[in-house]
């Protein structure tokens, strides 16, 4: 099976979730004015609403079916046709505020497939996440009628354990929606943009498999995000990617046999599996 991905590089309208979600539906025409043929939409962290709010949170958080039907509304005009959408926004869930990020199908049957809420909340440098919102408690894979998948927030990515749990629960597709400001301007290329292509290639390769991150660009509050959002192939190979700054539709297309070749030629999640058993004991030993 050939997946059909587009990926939106976008620059949110600070603390506006209406004119945001009326962008998504700017993407949805764009995509059939220029009849792309689109299976899978993918946007970054908090894309409803922009990253930094601090205490704005509150008034741009939703429920994910709100959201969902949000979106739906702005996708009735192309019904017809089912599309998955992945991207971020702040959640209410449960008298608590999450940074989130859900997996949907729209179209003539919308249903809400899974929601991710990210674990690990920075609090350094510039990020002070973990005041205003909700952490977490699980990573989860989930099934999807292009195989079964996962979601890691950001710096849920950071952390190799993150990638390893989702693998071993079966992903096959990693979605990594972010927010990452500007770091180590000396260069055309900025260092957190390096470190993030990186960080997907060696996910990619160790596990075997495809790893889409989804950047917001733009400026907030006087702090740049940087883009340069990418997706990878489950061999480690760059198929996209974007620029630095720029808001962008990019599309390109995912070959599910990628995943049988690299898995057969590098069995390292084979292995892993069948090691797990001694690893899990020395986790015990550690832990407190």
């Amino acid at each position: 099976m050939k997946i059909k991905l587009v990926l939106a590089q976008t620059k949110p309208k600070k603390g506006d979730y209406s004119a945001n979600v009326a962008k998504v539906g700017e993407i949805f025409t764009t995509l059939a004015e220029k009849g792309l043929k689109t299976d899978l939409l993918c946007l970054p962290e908090a894309c409803l609403s922009g990253y930094f709010l601090q205490g704005g949170v509150l008034d741009v958080a939703r429920t994910a079916e709100q959201a969902l039907a949000d979106l739906q509304r702005q996708y009735q005009p192309y019904a017809k046709e089912p599309l998955d959408i992945c991207l971020g926004f702040y959640e209410a869930y449960q008298d608590e505020v999450y940074n989130a990020a859900l997996y949907a199908t729209l179209g003539p049957e919308p249903q809400l497939i899974h929601v991710h809420r990210k674990l690990f909340l920075p609090t350094y440098g510039v990020f002070d996440e973990e005041r205003f919102v909700g952490r977490g408690q699980r990573i989860q894979a989930f099934d999807t009628r292009f195989g079964r998948c996962a979601i890691l927030i950001c710096e849920d990515a950071w952390h190799s354990l993150s990638a390893t749990i989702a693998a071993l629960q079966g992903a096959e597709l990693l979605f990594v929606p972010a927010a990452s400001p500007g770091r180590g301007l000396h260069s055309p290329e900025p260092d957190n943009v390096r470190y993030w292509k990186r960080l997907a290639q060696n996910i990619a390769e160790e596990h075997g498999v495809f790893v889409i991150n989804a950047a917001l660009c733009g400026f907030e509050g006087g702090k740049g995000l940087s883009g340069g959002s990418s997706v990878v192939d489950p061999t480690g190979v760059f198929l996209l990617e974007a620029p630095v700054l720029q808001e962008c539709l990019l599309p390109v297309e995912l070959d599910r046999r990628d995943l049988l070749r690299a898995r057969y030629y590098s069995p390292l999640l084979s292995d892993l599996r069948a090691a797990l058993p001694t690893l899990l004991r020395e986790l015990r030993e550690v832990l407190p």
